[in-house]
């Protein structure tokens, strides 16, 4: 079998390759990823992909596109749908090159991640598979979190520390300013005085 394999980036693709390359399936990767934002993270996060899988000698195709607008327009106003709207662009997009390509099926990356929705990646992706008549290869590579990591460390592979979109990022800054103003409020109580350090 040979499959078009979906990629988000370098950490998320050392597992899910093992597991493949276990199989004997044979797989090209595809960068394309229109959700991530700023640039600059665009940029290292497809730098660390092409560093690993020229490393692997890995087949693969990327889209080089920085297609912020193409995301945000499909979700302003759907902010808390974003996630739909993200797997479906990506996989409809993996599935309809897929079939350009010949390859005989289409699988993500996406599905290694303990912090994306799984059940919503496969309900997109046997969506896209029926809607351009091509299998979907399903693997829950979230077995390997752990392995994955330690792997990907050991390569000195550029860690990401949120999802990639615009709202992701928010959330992350807006979740770290919430631990602040908690640890802040810990340290402003202060502890009861015993008996003798009373005033007099």
């Amino acid at each position: 079998m040979s499959i078009l394999l979906h990629v988000c980036c370098g950490p998320c693709l050392v597992y899910p390759a093992r597991v493949l390359e276990g199989e004997g399936t044979d797989f090209t990767c595809y960068f394309f990823n229109p959700n991530i934002h700023p640039y600059r993270e665009f940029k290292k996060r497809l730098t660390s992909f092409i560093d690993l899988a020229d490393s692997r000698n890995y087949n693969y195709i990327i889209d080089r596109d920085y297609g912020l607008k193409m995301f945000l327009r499909q979700v302003v106003f759907n902010e808390e749908q974003r996630c739909r709207f993200c797997y479906e662009m990506r996989l409809g997009n993996a599935a309809t090159l897929a079939v350009e390509k010949g390859f005989s099926g289409f699988s993500t990356t996406l599905l290694y991640s303990t912090y994306q929705n799984h059940s919503l990646i496969r309900k997109q992706a046997a969506r896209a598979a029926e809607l351009h008549s091509i299998p979907f290869l399903y693997h829950d590579f979230r077995v390997g979190w752990q392995q994955g990591i330690d792997e990907s460390k050991a390569c000195n592979l550029y860690r990401q520390s949120y999802c990639g979109c615009l709202f992701s990022e928010q959330e992350r800054y807006d979740n770290r300013l919430k631990k602040q103003l908690k640890r802040k409020m810990k340290s402003d109580v202060q502890p009861p005085r015993s008996g003798h350090d009373q005033p007099k």
